[in-house]
């Protein structure tokens, strides 16, 4: 399987595909990457668990960054999963979702909480989750902005 552990080597190139993105603000870039760096800083953490999906010559092309929702018996957040967009619609990131929710099962979870905007530009990201399976449990409207709202999608595994 494509997908491994995060590795220290794995944060430029995927900082890269969050910006490739183009659909996080600046701020948003920067907590993505923070999260990372916190990986590579203290390996023994458990607040943000990270894997990357590697393809067959070793390039990085996506991956995803989840853990336990604190002050809950099983309950995770996903708060990071991204796919290079030259990759989209090849199965990158339904792996990449799969294999998190197996991280989750294996870990004990049964529930998986995902934000996510209300803005056009992440109709696809909404998609991705209404295919997976998740379903849109709240919104708060204008969370992040005047007409941006907060999209809270779960998943009982």
């Amino acid at each position: 399987m494509p997908i491994r552990k995060f590795e220290n080597t794995d944060l430029q190139p995927l900082a890269d595909i969050v910006r490739a993105t183009a659909v996080f603000r600046p701020e948003e870039i920067e907590v993505a990457i923070e999260l990372m760096q916190i990986a590579i800083d203290d390996p023994l953490q458990q607040d943000y668990i990270l894997f990357t999906y590697v393809d067959e010559q070793g390039s990085v092309l996506g991956y995803y960054c989840a853990g336990r929702t604190p002050m809950t018996v099983s309950t995770f957040d996903l708060y990071w999963i991204a796919a290079h967009p030259d990759h989209h619609g090849k199965g990158i990131g339904y792996r990449l979702m799969k294999h998190c929710e197996e991280m989750v099962r294996s870990s004990g979870g049964t529930l998986v909480i995902v934000e996510t905007s209300s803005l056009p530009k992440y109709d696809r990201t909404r998609y991705f989750y209404q295919r997976n399976n998740y379903v849109e449990a709240a919104r708060v409207r204008d969370y992040y902005a005047a007409g941006d709202d907060l999209v809270v999608y779960t998943k009982h595994l």
